[in-house]
Formats: structure tokens, sequence, C-alpha cells
């Protein structure tokens, strides 16, 4: 709960009250913990909090749960206990300004980007690619970037397969070698994510991440932008290398901004650990990097996970302030990652942290956080503040509302198809059609033997045709994009589109 007189966020009370400094949030911060301990409350009281201080929020809503942000709360006998316990004297409920998001375009306003934003190397770990048919596809973008041509959606990226594939030859000289099984591999992965809901996304108007930057006029409230992921969530790679892209968005958008009194935003990065599963090293590394330098640009990264153990330790380490919620210790794993997580917090004389672990209630925590100095607060053993908002999701009636009735409906609902590289290679093959058989009519007016000639002639002028009116296409598409590029596309930190 934010206490705007003192300029704190009042997170939880144990022997004393547990208060976030706004101006260390941007330190990022873990929320952990086993199944059914109360992560989500924490999530809320935190999000809750943000948007309170004027900050907007982003949450992916994993179990359907965090809809009920924009329905006020009602009293439990649960929430009066804690009220009471806390001794919290002006609590009051409250519905928070909330606009829905979701992939698939079914529980939310659509969100979409476009195959050259996201970049050759977050769509090889999404398309689980192995290295060579992870460099064959840095090419295929290579070559779009060269010729100055985006490639919006995934017909446009098989289409420059198929274009690159069949041109290999010419290509190897200037770009390595492009093997027909590469190829082959990186299509049939693409109808693997076609099937995952990849047509659905790829496309435009692509998201601006701006959009989700927005307050309350009549509140000042920050946006809690909510996005649907339980569809999304079937397909954890996809979900994860989501997140991932929208993360080194942020980071690309944002300028520097040094020392905040509070962030420009609050991202809450739920099932942590996905983004983090199986990917190689070099990924895990930018991710430390881009988490370490976001912070400068005010962006509070919240990882919420079962185990710490889940999150990198050079990931860990750029991490100020967690709450920890009980963890089990059946296995020999088990007890190793719970003895990890309790030497994470600065020790309280008081208690023996690991045997606390184990002993905390649905709601309770070890919480430790960044003091005004930057300094990790000794732990404590704590209760959880209860969220203002409704505790149960809301139903579509008044998701449906929100939707229909967001100032950015106009902009997102509908899904604009124009011009692009599966276009542009197209109008060249049908040109070049048109080519061949206007030479093979002049053709049957000659005699049989200059006829004989002439056609092999027009095999050689239509295959040097083909190549030069498939490039004259290609080259000229990007002016049909609206966007100007100069020579090369730029790329950024993670190979995603850079305006």
């Amino acid at each position: 709960m934010y206490l705007p007189q003192q300029h704190k966020v009042w997170l939880a009370t144990g022997e004393t009250p547990v208060y976030l400094e706004p101006s260390m949030a941007n330190r990022h911060g873990l929320i952990a913990g086993a199944t059914g301990t109360g992560k989500t409350v924490t999530l809320k009281v935190l999000a809750e909090s943000f948007s309170d201080m004027g900050v907007p929020v982003f949450l992916a809503d994993i179990k359907g749960d965090l809809s009920g942000m924009c329905v006020e709360g009602c009293e439990t006998k649960h929430i009066r206990r804690s009220i009471d316990n806390m001794k919290i004297s002006d609590f009051s409920y409250s519905a928070y300004p909330v606009q829905f998001w979701d992939v698939y375009g079914e529980k939310g306003l659509p969100v979409r980007t476009t195959v050259s934003a996201m970049g050759p190397e977050m769509f090889s770990r999404l398309l689980g690619l192995n290295d060579t048919q992870s460099g064959v596809l840095r090419i295929v973008y290579r070559i779009a970037d060269d010729k100055e041509l985006l490639l919006i959606d995934l017909k446009d990226l098989r289409s420059m397969l198929q274009y690159v594939g069949d041109n290999a030859k010419e290509f190897r000289t200037e770009y390595g070698n492009i093997s027909s099984q590469s190829i082959g591999a990186i299509q049939r992965a693409l109808l693997t994510l076609e099937d995952e809901g990849g047509n659905i996304f790829f496309g435009e108007p692509d998201l601006d991440i701006k959009d989700w930057m927005k307050w309350c006029e009549n509140t000042g409230r920050g946006q809690m932008n909510i996005l649907e992921c339980q569809e999304l969530f079937q397909h954890p790679l996809m979900y994860a290398t989501f997140l991932l892209w929208m993360l080194s968005e942020l980071y690309e958008l944002l300028p520097e901004a040094g020392d905040l009194e509070k962030p420009k935003l609050a991202f809450f990065f739920d099932e942590a650990h996905l983004l983090f599963d199986d990917a190689p090293k070099a990924l895990i590394d930018k991710v430390e990097l881009v988490v370490r330098l976001i912070r400068s640009k005010g962006v509070s990264v919240w990882f919420i996970t079962q185990n710490p153990t889940d999150i990198p330790d050079s990931v860990l380490g750029q991490i100020g302030n967690r709450v920890q919620h009980a963890l089990r210790a059946y296995t020999p794993n088990d007890q190793k990652a719970l003895r990890a997580a309790a030497r994470s917090f600065r020790v309280n004389p008081a208690f023996n942290t690991e045997t606390e672990l184990q002993s905390l209630g649905t709601g309770e925590a070890l919480v430790s956080v960044l003091d005004e100095k930057g300094i990790p607060t000794i732990v404590q053993r704590t209760g959880i503040l209860p969220p203002r908002s409704s505790m149960n999701p809301a139903d579509s009636e008044t998701m449906q509302e929100i939707i229909k009735n967001s100032r950015f409906y106009k902009k997102y609902a509908e899904t604009v198809d124009r011009e692009s590289a599966y276009e542009a290679i197209v109008n060249a093959e049908e040109e070049l059609e048109e080519e061949v058989a206007e030479t093979v009519e002049e053709e049957n007016t000659i005699s049989k033997a200059k006829k004989e000639t002439k056609k092999s002639s027009a095999k050689k002028k239509s295959s040097s045709k083909s190549n030069t009116l498939t490039k004259k296409a290609v080259n000229s598409a990007a002016s049909s994009f609206g966007r100007s590029f100069g020579s090369k596309i730029a790329r950024g930190i993670l190979d995603v589109f850079k305006f």
C-alpha cells in the first residue's frame, strides 16, 4: 500500500512494518515460493502500490486471477484478520485502471510484432533452431536488411526463405553457405510456430510499448497492463521469448534516466524460470546485461518463480528486493535450494532463516528490501498486506466492456496486411511468367529452326530476367512500407529491430 505522505510502499509487517523505497524499486525484485504460498497476493499488493504512485505496470496473468484488479475488492474474514493484526487504520478497497492485452486477441487487445522487429537471435530461440540453422536464419535477415525490406508476418519470412534458398549459389560468396537442409528445417519449424498461434502474433499494427506507459486522467494512477497468458503459457518457449522481446523493446525505447524518485514502469515476469530454461549462455549473458542496464532507464523488473535457484546467479545478483514465501524441502535438491535461498538474506540473529522458510504459512514471507541508502535490510518474518482490488477474476462482460471502451481499441483491434516481402516476391514471379509467356508467343510465329534457336535464347533470357526482376521488386518494396531505414536496418542489444 503506497503511503504518499511518507513516499514509501508499505509491503508487509513483522516485528516492525516493512517499507519499499520507490527510489530503490528499480534495483529489481524477486517474489519466490512454492505453489499456494501467496506469491500472487504479493504481486498484486506491489502492482497496486506502483499504480497508486503513478507508475504504469505490466503483469503477465498466467492463472487468470489478475483480471479482478479492475474490480473493487470486498472484505473476507481472512482480509479482516490481516487488517486487524497489522493495525491498518485507513485501509480501503479500490478498483484500478486496467488495460487487457492478449497475443491471441480473445481476452484483450491483440499484441503483435513483426518478424523483423523480433530479430534473428530471439526468433531462432523461438523456433528451437540449432547453431547451423540459426546462422542461415541470420543470413536471411541480413539479406532482407541489406535490401531494406521488412519481414512483417510469417508468410513474408517463408517467401524470403524460399527466395534465398532458390538463389543460394548467388548469395554464398557474400553471405556464406546456405544449405537446403537448413532452409527446410526452418520452414518446418515455422509450421509448428503457426500451430501455436504465431501467425496471429506476427503482423501489424505492431505494438507500441509507449501505449503501456499511460495514466488514468482522473486519478493519476498508473495504467495496469494485464497480458492474458493462460493460452500463451501452454507454449512456454513462445511465452518466454515474447516477454524477453518486450523487455528488450523497453531497453531500446527508453532514454537514460539515472537515479529517479520512482520507476517509469514496473514489469512483473511470472514463471521467470522459463526465460532461462535451455537458453544458451550467450543469451543469458545478454539478459543479464539488459537487466543490469535497464535499471538506469527507470524500469523495475520483478521476477516471480517457485525457487530462487531457477534464476542464474548472474541475474540474481542484480536483484536487491526479495520476498521469499515458504519453500518445501522433500528431496536432496529441495534441501540444497532451501539452503541457497536462506543464505541470500542478511542474517537476522533472532531466528534461523532456513528453519523459518519451512514454517511460513500462506500469506507470510521472509522479506528484505533496500533501504534509502541502498543497503539490504535484515530479513524479517512478515505477513503481506492484503490487496485492495478483488481477489476473484473479473467476469467476461466486465472485461469485454473495458476492452471495447479502450482508447487503443481502434488502433489495435483490426489486423492490417499491407504489401511486404511476400507480395514483392509473388509480383516478381508473376512478372517473370508474363515475360516468358510473351517470349513463347513470339516464337510461335517463326520457323521451326529459328524457333528452336530462339527457344534456347529465351531460356537463358528468362533465367537472367528471373534474378533481375525479383531483385528489382525486392529492392523497391521497402518504399511501400512508409519507413525510412537508411542503408541498413539497425538492431539493438538483443538483435531486435531498433528505430
